[in-house]
């Protein structure tokens, strides 16, 4: 296949060679190939990688992967903690509810798949909290099959070499390429490079995903119902008994009532809180 780039002063053709050489390039120099979970290729080790990746930066997740792993080194021990375990290691990486999904997915695939992760992506996509990005990566990282993956980080390199002189671009237009280019031998180590190549140019550039047409600025984290959920969460998952709204709030002065009575309402829906009354706690 040809990839036509179009400059800003002249046109040239890209073939799928010219773009894997410079992507594997940039990657065999500038590479992060010391990133733990890229020095295995256990499906459960990559899930959990994969799960707390989800928008937190790298260098966080490093300590918490490493220091989860020890604690609950299989989907068994996971599957036999208590959420409350599970959330006080989670405790710094935010987005709690991954951390449930988490546990939940660690008790399906034990009860269902004898604790051995799937391997196809339409199994994959039956289990908590694994989505089409997440499911793909398993398939990929951990299985080295070549399917076709797309993130933030692989979205920008296909934007700046394929999509430079246009906006509001689809995904459905970006991943011809990216199933042309993929390496069929392989994908694991060529999605590594996209990754690492694609951070690169976004120091470099910008965020190119506001080229995106699924591109979503994300909020700020103060004052928002996210930081309440967070507060409620910390508060709860240093406790063992079980505590009054009253006691609840008087260790939250700093937000709204209302607001805190909306969130905590939610958490209950979600199974993040079990109430019992006036009462509540994490689940055991």
């Amino acid at each position: 296949m040809l990839f036509i780039k179009s400059d800003t002063n002249k046109n040239f053709v890209m073939t799928d060679q010219n773009f894997t050489d410079t992507v594997t390039s940039f990657y065999e120099k500038n590479g992060r190939h010391l990133l733990p979970w890229r020095k295995t290729c256990n499906p459960y080790h990559i899930l959990v990688s994969e799960v707390m990746l989800q928008q937190t930066q790298v260098d966080r997740v490093i300590p918490k992967y490493k220091y989860f792993l020890s604690r609950f080194p299989s989907f068994e021990l996971l599957a036999d903690a208590s959420l409350q375990e599970v959330l006080l290691l989670w405790q710094g990486l935010g987005y709690n509810r991954r951390a449930k999904m988490l546990h939940q997915c660690a008790k399906d695939v034990v009860k269902s798949y004898e604790g051995k992760l799937p391997h196809q992506e339409e199994q994959l996509l039956l289990l908590p909290g694994i989505g089409p990005y997440t499911a793909s990566a398993i398939c990929a990282f951990a299985y080295n099959k070549p399917v076709v993956m797309i993130e933030t980080n692989i979205r920008t390199v296909f934007l700046y070499h394929f999509f430079s002189e246009k906006n509001n671009v689809d995904d459905a237009d970006i991943i011809p390429y990216i199933r042309s280019t993929v390496d069929i031998n392989n994908p694991r180590q060529w999605y590594w490079a996209l990754m690492d190549y694609g951070a690169y140019l976004k120091k470099k550039h910008g965020n190119l995903n506001k080229k995106s047409k699924h591109y979503l600025k994300q909020s700020a984290f103060k004052g928002s119902d996210r930081e309440i959920r967070g507060a409620i969460i910390r508060v709860l998952v240093n406790s063992k008994k079980y505590q009054s709204k009253k006691q609840l709030f008087s260790r939250l002065k700093g937000f709204d009532k209302d607001r805190l009575t909306a969130q905590l309402d939610k958490l209950i829906h979600e199974g993040m809180i079990e109430a019992i009354k006036d009462k509540f706690r994490l689940p055991s």
